[in-house]
Formats: C-alpha cells, structure tokens, sequence
C-alpha cells in the first residue's frame, strides 16, 4: 500500500514565510488553501480528481532561527468510487471527504547564503476506507537551500514509522519578473527512493522500487491580490518508477502526468512595526 506526506503550495508559503520572520524576528501567522486538477504526491498520484487542501500555519522567531508548527489537510471534493476511474485517498465513500491531516513543526536558520531546515510531520488518515489509520506514520526531514543563482536545494526525509525509508529531492528554481507585482516561476525537481519500496516482509511501501521515481517541472504565476497572494501553477511529471507511473486503476503505465490548479494564501506579521518618519521642520 501507499501512503501520502507533505509536499504542497501550503508548506511551500510556511517556509516562504517563515524565513522572512528569521530575518526580521518577528512572529507571523498565515493561512492557504489551494484548488488542484489532483493529489499528486512525490510522483504519486493518490487522488486522481480535484481535490482541496487548506492549511495553517505560525510562525515565531528563535534568536537567529524561527519556528514554524502548522497543520495541512487534503479534502476529496467528490465521491471517487469507479473502480476502473479514480484513485481516492479517502476511498470514495463520500464527496468533501477529509482524506488527510499532517500536523508539523519545524526550525529554520541561515548560515551565509544557506538556509537550514529541520522538521517532523505526522500523517494522520482519519477514514476507514482508502488511506486509514494503519497507515498513520511519522517523518523526519532535513532541507538545505542555496540563495545562488537558480536557488539549488536538497531535501531529505525519513520514515521512522511505517515505512521506515528515506526519499531524497534535488531541484532548482528560478523566477522572472513579469511586473512589479507578477512574477513568472519555473522550477525543476528530481527524487530519489532509498527503502521506501516493496519489501515482501512488509506490505508498508511507497514505490516500487529503489533510486529515481520521478521529475517535477513545474511553472507557477505568483500575484497579489489586496492582502491575498494567489498562485496558478501547473506541473509536468515525469515518472521513473513503476509506481509513478499510475495515473488511474486502468492507466497503470502512463509516460506522463500533467496536474495544476490554484493556491490562495494569506499572512500577517504580529507585534510593533516601526513608526513612520516624520518630517522636520
């Protein structure tokens, strides 16, 4: 069996976010909720129809680091139950059916032009059908990112739970300003299993099998909207391993997937905020 964890528009802004509060020390709270064609996780497509997944998060600063908690959630907005259609997290039972809930902490620090992360997130399936709770597990992850030219990071993540494996990403981003309040981002993502595949001895298991399992390029049209920042964004993948390749229960070898929507967030930083100049006579 498979089961999900967080990689998502919601964390993406948290971190976003919370890396400005370690700049100017200052707690900051935040909410999103992105709209997509599908859940597609790691290469993984676990909900194969639109889907909703809203998300909070806060922010406080630490010395020279911040601290994040938050908690993100997936809802299947219909009821997915063709057997030879959908793939359904929550297993087709009912529509607006909350599938997933991963409540997370996390530090983040700089070092030069190096920002270091380090977190846990819990995944928690509330349904008895689909992703259930014998598929509850926890995860470690460590992130490095580089503020160089076409912003090179590399994230790893360990089950110590169900899985107990570790999956890898490598990727790049870059981003053009298209006006002073519409940016254009592309990015590039590659992962890579290391025990998370089948083990006859355990039916708990991501992919298929070790080593490449997929690329993400993505393309996203970042604006704001009054206090509101809003993302388009649409993904390419291209699967490596056998379990990436699902796209449906009748589409088990697909050479591509193709998945977008949108992502609505918004933050607010807490505390004083210095007063403005004032003029001298």
């Amino acid at each position: 069996m498979q089961r999900a964890i967080v990689l998502r528009a919601g964390l993406v802004a948290a971190v976003a976010s919370l890396y400005g509060v370690a700049a100017h020390a200052q707690a900051e709270i935040g909410a999103d909720v992105g709209l997509f064609s599908s859940y597609v996780w790691r290469g993984l497509s676990l909900t194969n129809k639109p889907v909703m997944q809203p998300a909070i998060w806060a922010s406080i600063p630490a010395g020279s680091a911040a601290i994040t908690l938050g908690l993100w959630s997936s809802i299947d907005l219909g009821k997915y139950d063709d057997p030879n259609d959908d793939f359904s997290e929550s297993g087709g039972t009912s529509s607006f059916n909350l599938a997933e809930y991963d409540p997370y902490g996390e530090v983040a620090f700089t070092v030069g032009k190096a920002t270091l992360t380090g977190g846990v997130t819990a995944y928690v399936y509330p349904n008895d059908a689909g992703f259930t709770k014998e598929l509850n597990t926890v995860e470690l992850y460590a992130k490095a990112g580089l503020d160089v030219l076409l912003s090179p990071f590399v994230n790893i993540y360990y089950d110590v739970d169900k899985v107990k494996g570790a999956y890898f990403e490598a990727g790049i981003t870059h981003s053009f300003g298209a006006s002073e309040k519409v940016s254009i981002d592309l990015g590039a993502t590659a992962g890579f299993n290391a025990g998370q595949g089948i083990d006859p001895d355990d039916v708990s298991f991501n992919f298929a099998d070790d080593g490449f399992t997929h690329l993400d390029l993505s393309a996203g049209v970042p604006f704001s909207a009054g206090t509101f920042s809003i993302t388009p964004v649409v993904h390419l993948i291209i699967p490596g391993d056998d379990a990436t390749k699902a796209l449906s229960p009748s589409n088990l070898d697909a050479d591509a997937k193709v998945w977008g929507g949108v992502s609505i967030g918004w933050s607010k930083a807490l505390g004083a905020t210095e007063p403005e100049p004032t003029s001298q006579p």
